[in-house]
């Protein structure tokens, strides 16, 4: 791609960023706090009241957290998917790990594959990941590919033509191309989802895209081993899940949305909605947001979660440029008690994005917030574990744009079990993190003190 392209591509966005008049929801008391119960959904469809309030009770764990009765019956009345019993959810840990569960899976691929990235790039993961989708295609499983135009906009199309040129059925999520437009074309709509569903059985979410920068694992990595790096090569730190169980259904249908919505070709005739059977014990919800969308759902959820919170909030984030109403609920949480902490990146892909964020932490600080930097690793990850029952993982920022703009995938698990994994793998992150205290803040730079003023006046754009 000419550097006039990528030049002319960020113009694009930065104009339609300044044009578009996307807002977030404001929740109010009456809208945070339902009467309504809670009704969890089975393999066969809705369960009763007993049985929903028997599994949120073993979920509860005897600790009264105030997240089942008043979030859960929040999200259920604000989203359209429902809460869904009896999955295994596997956490992945970097991208060593991530890409091997992945081609495990692919592997044993027999009716479909349906794979939604931000960025595939055209290096040794990418042609990895494109040679095994061929070679499935070839051997009789549809194969379809959905890519963002901008995220990928380095991948040289014969990249795409070769998978086309297989029986692929590739897509381009809004073309950035003018003679490609579609009706209803706005460049500053970005896919940033990475989902990945196999078979209509299994399903992988999170924030790692298809590239080589995530082929050496950072020091939290501990089941795969990772690849040697190349000198001054940053090691990227980020999670994935894997999802197994009825919940699957739900992911593919948010794949089969975005094809349809984006005009593709239609999908040649596969079983995408096999009968599942419980795989598991977990309660998780699949949620998909995106501009179309009267309110981002994704950021109603994750605020009501946190204004729901009695203990703990433990936010881990690569770009956290927050709205107000976020940070006043972050501010309340450590105001009525609760343990508010936020891992965030040291070094970023985006100094403009680290320089947006910094010039929030003294307002956060100064309420009791603790912030931590990751160190010796480029922290990618966007996940949260609150009270230890309540995790979310998936592609969204803790940014307007991911918030906004973006098209966006999550899973929320509901499982101390699972909690208790998303809370040990965060404080093994602390490890290697530096907490920012407000006295040693204060004695930043000039330099960085202007770098952060002038970030902060872009901060709905990033």
């Amino acid at each position: 791609m000419k550097p006039i392209v990528r030049w002319l591509a960020a113009l694009y966005l930065t104009l339609g960023g300044l044009t578009a008049c996307s807002s977030l929801p404001v929740l109010t008391p009456e809208m945070s706090i339902s009467k309504d119960k809670v009704q969890l959904q089975g393999t066969r469809g809705p369960l009763t009241q007993q049985q929903s309030k028997a599994i949120l009770s073993r979920l509860d764990h005897g600790k009264p957290t105030g997240i089942f009765e008043q979030h859960l019956a929040l999200e259920q009345e604000i989203l359209g998917s429902s809460l869904v019993v009896g999955n295994k959810v596997t956490l992945l840990i970097d991208g060593p790990s991530t890409y091997e569960a992945m081609f495990a899976a692919i592997a044993k691929a027999k009716n479909n594959i349906d794979m939604e990235t931000y960025i595939i790039e055209d290096d040794d993961e990418g042609r990895h990941f494109s040679d095994v989708l061929i070679a499935k295609q070839q051997a009789g499983v549809q194969v379809n590919f959905i890519y963002d135009s901008v995220g990928s906009i380095n991948t040289p199309k014969e990249f795409f033509q070769h998978m086309r040129e297989a029986g692929i059925k590739v897509l381009e999520f809004n073309p950035v191309n003018p003679l490609a437009l579609r009706k209803g074309w706005n460049v500053n709509r970005r896919d940033h989802r990475k989902l990945l569903v196999v078979d209509g059985r299994v399903a992988f979410v999170g924030g790692i895209n298809i590239s080589s920068v995530y082929s050496s694992g950072s020091s939290v990595s501990r089941t795969t081993p990772a690849k040697p790096r190349q000198p001054g090569q940053q090691p990227w730190r980020d999670t994935h899940i894997r999802v197994e169980g009825p919940v699957a259904a739900s992911f593919q249908t948010l794949f089969i949305d975005t094809w349809q919505q984006q005009k593709g070709d239609s999908l040649p005739e596969r079983n995408y909605f096999p009968h599942l059977a419980p795989a598991g014990d977990e309660v998780v919800r699949a949620i998909g947001s995106s501009p179309d969308q009267p309110y981002s759902v994704i950021y109603v959820t994750l605020l009501s979660a946190i204004n729901s919170a009695q203990s703990q909030v433990y936010l881990t984030n690569a770009y956290f440029v927050p709205d107000p109403q976020m940070l006043t609920s972050l501010k309340d949480a450590v105001a009525r008690g609760v343990d508010v902490r936020l891992l965030l990146p040291s070094k970023s892909d985006s100094a403009l994005v680290r320089y947006a964020s910094r010039s929030f932490y003294d307002e956060l600080l100064r309420a009791g917030v603790k912030i931590y930097e990751r160190q010796d690793a480029l922290l990618h990850a966007k996940t949260a574990v609150i009270d230890g029952v309540w995790s979310t993982i998936g592609s969204t920022n803790l940014d307007w744009r991911s918030f906004a703009t973006n098209q966006e995938i999550n899973a929320v698990v509901l499982s101390p079990g699972f909690g208790a994994q998303m809370q040990k793998m965060f404080n093994d992150d602390l490890q290697a993190s530096t907490l920012i205290t407000l006295e040693s803040w204060h004695r930043r730079s000039l330099g960085s003190r202007v770098k952060e003023f002038g970030s902060r006046l872009w901060a709905r754009l990033l």
